[in-house]
């Protein structure tokens, strides 16, 4: 292991002692008999830069305006990548954008903190229960109201999908607002969703149409992935052999990653963009998207397309693509003839 992802895992162990406590005292919310609860200004904090992260944060942000159709939301979260995200939620106001290096920007990474400080919300929610700044965040920020995300027994019982780090935060989210008066909600959690306009997924259309120039069905393959998520090129030409040979009526193509790497040495063809929506209207034009666990991953089942991701390092009951008919599978468990039945399900 490096150096540096020793002393960061030294830290975030260090970190969570030290904030598992914060929060405690908001876990019974303080009312007074026959207040009025009146959500509008609604902050949710997740300060982490992965693409991925901020994907996962979309079924939050659906289930606080379906809850609150008046409301308007801050996201306080790190990097750029939440303004392509969240572009099109009209009901999010700002976005609060730590700096990805705080250290080399030490002043606008205090002043992100300092902000939301400044600026009172009615509702503030943790959207990580595991992350030691978020909680530390939600601590300081400025509302009567505070989600700090922590599961009880109660949630655990009632929801065998509590673990997912999407469905988290709501289900909690919900048992949080009981406590408050409102309602139970029992509605199905809602998916990941960047909202692609139509003006987008005809632009989809168009450049996959360039790609493949037919009008046949298209499978769509991601075949890179960052550490030891990533399987080898012999595992994944021996995959694409089969889908080759499974699916002869279906184009299959490639989504190359920003290094330009093939794990098939671009036998596919294969198409390459920097720009998140417009990877997501091309993925959506497709019949199934298949990956290892990574951020294109939950790109795809954001783009409310049928997705398929393989997991051998990371637990598929937190990070699993779901809704659309997506699943998971763990390759630890499972062989090439369950992954082809499994895939049968959507392309027969």
């Amino acid at each position: 292991m490096a150096f540096k992802q020793s002393i960061n895992q030294v830290r975030r162990r260090l970190m969570h002692k030290i904030t598992r406590s914060v929060g405690n005292s908001h876990s019974e919310p303080k009312i007074k008999p026959g207040q009025k609860i009146d959500i509008k200004k609604v902050l949710i904090i997740r300060p982490n830069h992965r693409l991925g992260n901020q994907l996962l944060l979309t079924p939050l942000v659906q289930e606080v305006i379906n809850t609150f159709p008046d409301c308007k939301i801050d996201l306080f979260v790190k990097g750029g990548v939440a303004y392509p995200v969240f572009k099109n939620f009209e009901h999010v106001n700002k976005i609060i954008q730590l700096p990805r290096k705080p250290f080399s920007n030490i002043l606008k990474y205090a002043g992100g903190w300092v902000s939301i400080k400044s600026k009172k919300y009615d509702l503030v929610i943790n959207g990580d229960k595991n992350s030691s700044s978020g909680r530390l965040l939600t601590q300081i920020a400025n509302a009567p109201f505070k989600v700090f995300g922590d599961v009880n027994e109660v949630i655990q019982k009632q929801y065998p999908d509590h673990l997912h780090i999407s469905k988290s935060p709501i289900y909690n989210l919900r048992h949080y607002l009981t406590k408050l008066g409102f309602p139970e909600n029992d509605n199905p959690v809602p998916v990941l969703d960047i909202k692609l306009s139509e003006s987008e997924l005809s632009k989809g259309k168009k450049i996959l149409d360039d790609i493949i120039k037919n009008n046949k069905k298209t499978i769509c393959i991601y075949t890179n992935a960052t550490g030891n998520k990533c399987y080898s090129e012999t595992w994944w030409e021996t995959f694409y052999r089969r889908l080759l040979k499974e699916y002869p009526t279906y184009n299959i193509i490639e989504m190359l990653p920003i290094e330009n790497i093939s794990k098939i040495n671009f036998k596919a063809p294969n198409f390459y963009s920097k720009d998140v929506r417009e990877m997501g209207a091309i993925i959506k034009n497709t019949a199934v998207f298949i990956a290892a666990d990574n951020g294109v991953m939950h790109l795809a089942s954001a783009s409310i397309t049928p997705t398929v991701g393989f997991f051998s390092v990371t637990n598929p009951d937190v990070y699993e693509p779901y809704g659309n008919g997506s699943f998971a599978l763990n390759t630890n468990e499972t062989d090439l003839e369950d992954w082809i039945k499994a895939l049968d399900t959507i392309l027969k």
